[in-house]
């Protein structure tokens, strides 16, 4: 993962200066500073320190102060965006709005790993583009919006690009709403064209190939759920024993845990919801992975009695445990095998990818897009159709069985390719 674009640079630039003077043999601190809105500010402070033998100290304390009054004054400053109502309107910079009153009205809203998105496009993102160019929330049109959408396709993909679309849609719309603006650019926006997805599959003999090769990794159990079930990281890291229904022999999607960057922190979501209602399923236990959950039954109940005290019994509800029953973190899975992909000789994949590995086997053991659909956990038959549909062979196969007319032509009375005897050229050759 790479951290530049998980840090979300400082909101607002306040240029701080100072230095020393003299006053009646004391070292006095004379603080200087401008704040983004171009107003100048300046205090002085005494160090207490007489001005013989105290130069070094005195420039010391000079420093610190000189960075405390820059993150006090941030703060004031901030504080002032979010409450001052002379402020907000056709004197605040559109940055602000987005950063300081949209994300604060929205949190509460929104769940938090969504909320994190958002945070992280506006603060790493849209924040600091618009910032840098001081454009104002009322003066804001849809060129401005236009050139930023094209200085970041230099940067990332169009679907990125829809992300900050939408979060500055629904920014303007609330700055509407609040009746801060007159009226929202977006309707002269022209939102960039997203390229077809095409995620990367395994094939059935990768597959099998990839289940003997992580057998007794530490990622075995989530590549199983992932190629063979299809879950995504959220549903396979949340799977709790309670979910399996051994007399039954089937698996219920029901409780998730993710990470999310929120707020500068990484956090560990855990909830009894799915992404969708879609996502909440009954899957049947085949035989194979009932064998191997028992194996990992017996062998937790082992380190529990190994470990005693020192064992995690509140995290060890879940599947997914380590010896000392701690869960498994989301972003091992993300992190860890597209390397183990690579180390073992396959071709680099995401974790997510095993999802697509699913659904393209399953089309290709003729099972419908419908019920594929079902299998995932989508919410909308139109997700399935859109992601999968290229794959679907069977319906392709049919299409081509029903172009007949191609007998009628020269092409039909060509000579059918002979693949047990060698070309003629080959055998003069041999002799």
């Amino acid at each position: 993962m790479n951290t530049n674009h998980l840090q979300a640079q400082e909101p607002h630039t306040f240029k701080v200066a100072g230095h020393l003077q003299e006053k009646r043999g004391i070292y006095q601190m004379l603080i200087s500073w401008k704040n983004p809105d171009g107003k100048r500010g300046r205090k002085s402070f005494s160090t207490g320190l007489p001005v013989k033998g105290n130069k070094k100290r005195s420039e010391d304390m000079l420093r610190q102060k000189c960075k405390e009054m820059k993150l006090l004054l941030t703060e004031e400053y901030e504080q002032q965006l979010s409450s001052d109502p002379d402020i907000i309107g056709g004197d605040m910079l559109f940055a602000d709005f987005m950063e300081y009153h949209w994300l604060k009205a929205i949190k509460a809203d929104v769940k938090l790993t969504t909320y994190g998105g958002y945070w992280l496009n506006v603060t790493s993102t849209i924040a600091p583009y618009f910032r840098e160019r001081g454009i104002r929330l009322n003066a804001l049109t849809a060129k401005d919006i236009n050139a930023f959408y094209a200085e970041q396709l230099l940067r990332v993909k169009a679907t990125s690009v829809h992300k900050y679309h939408g979060n500055i849609s629904k920014g303007l719309k609330y700055a509407l709403e609040k009746e801060w603006i007159e009226h929202s650019v977006m309707d002269k926006v022209k939102r960039p064209k997203a390229e077809r997805f095409v995620g990367k599959f395994l094939k059935q003999s990768e597959v099998i190939d990839l289940f003997e090769a992580v057998k007794g990794h530490k990622l075995e159990l989530g590549v199983i759920l992932g190629a063979f079930y299809g879950l995504r990281r959220s549903e396979v890291v949340g799977l709790k024993w309670r979910a399996i229904d051994f007399e039954a022999n089937t698996i219920s999607i029901e409780h998730t845990v993710t990470s999310a960057y929120v707020e500068g922190k990484n956090v560990i979501i855990e909830g009894n919801t799915t992404k969708t209602k879609s996502s909440f399923r009954t899957l049947p236990l085949v035989p194979q992975f009932r064998t191997k959950l028992l194996e990992i039954k017996a062998e937790q109940e082992g380190y529990k009695k190994l470990c005693g005290n020192s064992y995690d019994h509140e995290q060890g509800q879940y599947i997914y445990v380590n010896q000392l029953g701690k869960r498994i973190n989301p972003n091992y899975l993300t992190s860890n095998f597209p390397e183990f992909m690579v180390e073992h000789g396959f071709e680099r994949l995401r974790f997510h990818d095993l999802r697509h590995s699913c659904a393209s086997l399953l089309l290709a053991s003729g099972v419908p897009l419908k019920q594929i659909q079902e299998w995932l956990g989508h919410s909308d038959f139109a997700i399935t159709a859109n992601t999968y549909a290229h794959l679907e062979f069977n319906s392709k196969l049919k299409s081509a069985s029903a172009m007949t007319w191609i007998d009628k032509t020269s092409m039909a009375q060509l000579p059918e390719e002979n693949t047990d005897q060698e070309p003629e050229a080959k055998k003069e050759q041999i002799a």
